[in-house]
């Protein structure tokens, strides 16, 4: 599980099919990311870190 960029997204006021839909990837893909089981590319991440304002490698990160 992605702890750290479940809360961020939570903090932010957007939900996981509101997350997809900014990285123009399916709401599973983007589930999938959030509990760790996939990895996603490098061009998610860097959209992540703008969105959340967090660093990527702090989202990264699994609990």
């Amino acid at each position: 599980m992605r702890k750290n960029l479940k809360e961020a997204r939570q903090r932010a006021g957007i939900t996981q099919q509101q997350m997809a839909d900014r990285l123009e990837i399916s709401i599973r893909y983007y589930q999938n990311i959030e509990t760790g089981d996939r990895t996603g590319d490098f061009t998610i991440w860097d959209t992540l870190e703008d969105i959340t304002g967090i660093h990527q490698r702090i989202l990264r990160e699994l609990s």
